[in-house]
Formats: C-alpha cells, sequence, structure tokens
C-alpha cells in the first residue's frame, strides 16, 4: 500500500468522524415508536373522538351503581336519621360470630384511631388532642342503635366524613354490628 493511499483512507476517515462529532446527540435521529417519545395527553374527563356519541372519559353510565354498593334510600337529614333508626341489620344472624369478626377488622382499621379500640371515644387521635368531643359508645344520650350507626358511617355526622367510599354495604353493616357489641361490652 502506498503512501498516497494511506493519506486518502485517513482522510476519509477524519471526514467521518468530523461528520459524526456534528450530530446532536441530545436528539435522536429517528423514532421507531414516536408516540412512546411524544405522549398524547388527554384531560380528564373532556370529550375524547375515540368513544361514541360525546361521551366523556371516566364518568359512569347514568342510572348504574358501582359493584358491592347498593343505595341506600334513607336522605341524610334528621327525619332520616330518624327513619334509619327503626332499620335492623339485613345480615345473617346464623353468621354472626363471622359478621363480628369482620366488623372488628374494619373498625380498628376506619374507626379505631379516634373512637378507640374498645369505643370509649380515647383513640389515639384524641389522646394526642388532633379530634376532640369524640363520645364514648356508652353515652346514654347517643342513643343508637344498628341502623343509626350505619346511617352515620354511610353519610358521615358533624367532624365525622362519610365511609361509604371506602367499604362496601356489607362492610360497613358488618362495622355497625360490632359497634353494638362495643356499646353492649362498656355498659356492662
Amino acid at each position: 500500500m502506498n503512501m498516497n493511499s494511506f493519506k486518502k483512507i485517513i482522510g476519509a476517515f477524519g471526514i467521518v468522524l468530523l461528520l459524526a462529532s456534528c450530530h446532536d446527540k441530545t436528539q435522536r435521529n429517528y423514532q421507531y415508536m414516536p408516540d412512546m417519545y411524544e405522549p398524547v395527553g388527554y384531560e380528564t374527563y373532556g370529550e375524547v373522538d375515540f368513544l361514541p356519541d360525546g361521551q366523556q372519559a371516566l364518568v359512569p353510565p347514568a342510572n348504574t351503581i358501582n359493584r358491592g354498593w347498593l343505595p341506600y334510600g334513607i336522605e341524610n337529614d334528621l327525619e332520616g336519621r330518624e327513619l334509619a333508626r327503626l332499620n335492623g341489620s339485613p345480615l345473617d344472624s346464623l353468621g354472626a360470630e363471622e359478621n363480628l369478626a369482620k366488623g372488628k377488622e374494619m373498625y380498628d382499621v376506619f374507626c379505631a384511631t379516634c373512637h378507640g379500640a374498645n369505643g370509649a371515644g380515647q383513640g389515639v387521635l384524641v389522646m394526642r388532642e388532633k379530634i376532640l368531643g369524640v363520645p364514648s359508645y356508652a353515652d346514654e344520650a347517643r342513643n343508637i342503635n344498628v341502623g343509626s350507626t350505619y346511617h352515620v358511617i354511610y353519610y358521615g355526622l358533624n367532624s365525622m366524613g362519610s365511609y361509604a367510599s371506602q367499604m362496601n354495604t356489607t362492610e360497613m353493616w358488618q362495622v355497625s354490628e360490632y359497634v353494638m357489641q362495643l356499646k353492649e361490652d362498656l355498659t356492662k
């Protein structure tokens, strides 16, 4: 190989390196799947063109209910609370021990932080003075029963919010039955 051809090869290699060094390394020069590099965002409740009849995304169809949840049918007012007091638990009395066990599990998760493990109104948040005025289930003035307890769990009362979105219908009745068990234990 002579010196002239060697210079040509070195020159060609230098031109290739020069062109490669001019390439912007922050930008890709190709896109194999462009949607992966440039996302297409949709407005959460906005109209989209891929749903039929102008429906909106994530809005449930009219006149439908969630699975495992039943509408209560009693209003959230004083008359509704008194009407709820007349209702008993629809759960099967044959599985009472299982209902109380499940009710205790749900109570420990959602209720015990404020109402206390035994229902005396001395939960962790009350002891730390984060929430004040949580009465005991044993208070005679409260006059609670399983129906009124379910109504309060479903709608909330005073500073207690609703738990209807965290528990299904059966779980709310199980917690209501467990609260009645706690009330009975406190009044002995």
